[in-house]
């Protein structure tokens, strides 16, 4: 796998990588949110690969400007830790800078010397979005260090369009994946044992 594929993958296409990875888990997971659900998409696992990366993330910088056009973006941010590899990926793809944003006191923050110059055009970059949580808070840091967010973006949507983030949402694959309150499995969930499988134990 070499070079970047622009607008021409589709769904499947995407996950197959996920699956070539082994990145597409069935089981009992708790996700970052909480929630619980019987499948799982590791990112970091697809994103260990560079050309997978680049392949991917180039997928989805197409698709971003062939709609808000070239030269609209001036700076990726995302959150970290999930958001780090894929927003380096988009910033390197769109030939623009990329920062992360950190929790600090349970808040996004920047920090390392980081700065958002006033009024630019920032493009938003997650790895997966589940509830858009993550993505409205960060999005909210950005706006507050007065940064303008022009869109958001991310490798897979498991509300598959559902979530709303306040800014438009580009997603490179959305799946309906079911997700449950702990205390509301299905009893074929409930028979298997919760794991944590993401960088912050929960993800």
């Amino acid at each position: 796998m070499t070079g970047r594929v622009t607008a021409q993958m589709n769904d499947q296409d995407v996950l197959q990588h996920y699956r070539d990875a082994g990145a597409l888990l069935e089981g009992h997971f708790i996700l970052t949110s909480n929630l619980r659900s019987p499948t799982y998409l590791q990112c970091a696992k697809v994103l260990m690969h560079p050309d997978r990366a680049a392949i991917l993330c180039g997928e989805l910088v197409g698709r971003i400007v062939a709609t808000l056009g070239q030269g609209t973006i001036d700076l990726v941010v995302s959150p970290a830790m999930g958001g780090v590899v894929v927003g380096y990926e988009m910033g390197r793809q769109l030939g623009c800078p990329a920062i992360f944003t950190e929790r600090e006191d349970g808040e996004f923050v920047l920090r390392r010397g980081f700065e958002i110059p006033a009024g630019a055009r920032v493009l938003m970059a997650e790895d997966i979005v589940t509830t858009g949580l993550s993505s409205r808070e960060c999005i909210a840091c950005i706006q507050e260090l007065g940064g303008e967010v022009v869109a958001a973006s991310c490798l897979v949507d498991r509300s598959d369009g559902k979530v709303d983030v306040g800014v438009p949402l580009f997603a490179l694959v959305g799946l309906e994946v079911p997700a449950y309150e702990a205390d509301n499995l299905p009893p074929e969930l409930a028979a298997i044992p919760a794991v944590k499988p993401g960088s912050r134990g929960l993800r």
